[in-house]
């Protein structure tokens, strides 16, 4: 009796483990995405018009040109909130692929979890993408060779709004003298920012004032009695979140002009400028993402993915703002990287060892941007497995009307060489305390 209800309760187990064998999914032949998310949580007004740029052009490629050269992609979420410790559960989830989807690289889509996986992704050698907020120390690839701050570094940061205040007073010789402040958010992200000013204020003359902002920054009334105080005649904003429209009614209050307050990349949104109200009007910001409808590939994304009803995106008004741009200029980098790896590895999903190749050898020509539609959306990007941003690193700078952004400048370019010596200085520096072997340039 004991043995036949053993038997029957080991077929019933065997039937069970079938059924559910049977109901998994097999997606061996698609590329798996996890797609981080923050919809909720303190930064989901930015979270969610960037997601859903993301979702809309993978839904793009997967629907209207059939996948990265015949290869689906495969979405799965992963919410966030923005916290560190659910990214790394997130991350941990995903790193090994999904359903029989390999992954081919990981986009935290937060600074703070860029770093936390620095170690993680070295020792599970997986490619983690930040393009606009990796860590600038991270271009060297021969150190960190599964880091990838691509497109734009804070580093570059400084330097291109210090050129542009050169270019407004008339000269690098007339910055002498000018008070700069920057009014920073208190993480690693909004400190990124301090040495390379100091070296640029040694090398110009100007005065460096540094100013940080507690999270979330909805208080700040006395920072900016300090920047009247201080005499300052301009502010390099580098907030996030509800820091920013902060930032710009408390200017107002005090009397600080808002068109000498310059925006980072991550303060220069929509949602950064229009709850200020009528204030903002003049508030300036560095872009490197961007926005407007008018790009062709937008064009063909509302067409055939917004008209028809198939968006991510809620709040259609959201279409074409600079983080939602943003989605798009992410996903247009990573899937031009899988077409980097397929004419290597042969069309179809990529491992996470061929995926860190495709992104060590990423080129995005201004030629391969026309193609897609995307002239002037993004800059021309060239990676190298010993420069893990891009040869060359380039933002606008941009003014809030009242209604809309409108780009003041066209791309303005970094000196590479600026910073280049000392960033990978540090970079060496890194590996020597962590014993790291820096690899060996191959092509």
């Amino acid at each position: 009796m004991l043995k036949t209800i053993t038997m029957a309760a080991g077929l019933s187990l065997a039937v069970g483990l079938g059924a559910t064998s049977a109901l998994a999914e097999d997606h061996s032949n698609e590329q798996l995405q996890p797609l981080f998310t923050y919809r909720t949580g303190p930064y989901a007004p930015s979270g969610i018009p960037f997601l859903a740029g993301d979702r809309d052009y993978l839904r793009y490629i997967n629907e209207v040109e059939g996948g990265v050269d015949g290869v689906k992609i495969y979405i799965q979420e992963c919410e966030t909130a923005y916290t560190i410790e659910r990214g790394i559960e997130c991350y941990e989830r995903y790193k090994n692929g999904y359903e029989g989807a390999p992954v081919a690289a990981i986009f935290p889509h937060s600074s703070g979890l860029d770093i936390a996986l620095t170690e993680k992704a070295r020792a599970d050698k997986i490619s983690i993408v930040t393009p606009g907020g990796g860590q600038s120390v991270a271009i060297d690839g021969r150190v960190f060779q599964y880091l990838y701050p691509l497109v734009f570094d804070y580093w570059s940061e400084a330097q291109i709004v210090v050129d542009y205040l050169a270019k407004v007073k008339g000269g690098y010789d007339k910055l002498k003298g000018v008070k700069l402040v920057t009014l920073y958010h208190d993480s690693g992200y909004g400190r990124e920012t301090i040495e390379p000013l100091k070296i640029l204020a040694e090398k110009y003359g100007f005065e460096d004032i540094q100013i940080p902002v507690p999270h979330p920054g909805d208080q700040q009334q006395a920072q900016w009695q300090q920047i009247k105080q201080a005499g300052a005649d301009y502010v390099f904003l580098r907030g996030w979140g509800v820091m920013n429209p902060v930032a710009i009614k408390t200017a107002a209050r005090v009397g600080f002009p808002v068109d000498h307050v310059i925006g980072d990349i991550w303060s220069g949104s929509e949602d950064d400028a229009r709850p200020a109200g009528s204030v903002s009007k003049g508030y300036l910001s560095v872009s490197a993402f961007p926005p407007g409808t008018d790009f062709p590939i937008l064009q063909k994304i509302k067409a055939s993915i917004l008209d028809q009803g198939k968006s991510d995106l809620k709040d259609k008004s959201k279409f074409g703002t600079v983080y939602y741009n943003y989605g798009i200029i992410e996903q247009i980098i990573y899937t031009e990287a899988l077409r980097t790896g397929h004419k290597k590895f042969g069309n179809r999903p990529l491992t996470a060892a061929e995926g860190q190749w495709a992104f060590e050898h990423l080129e995005i020509t201004k030629e391969r941007l026309a193609e897609i539609g995307a002239t002037g959306l993004l800059a021309p990007l060239k990676v190298t497995p010993e420069n893990h941003r891009s040869q060359t690193v380039s933002a606008k700078i941009q003014q809030w009307d009242g209604k809309q952004w409108v780009a003041l400048t066209d791309w303005l370019t970094a000196d590479p060489a600026q910073f280049q010596d000392i960033l990978y200085g540090k970079a060496e520096a890194y590996a020597k305390e962590k014993g790291i072997t820096p690899a060996p340039v191959t092509n």
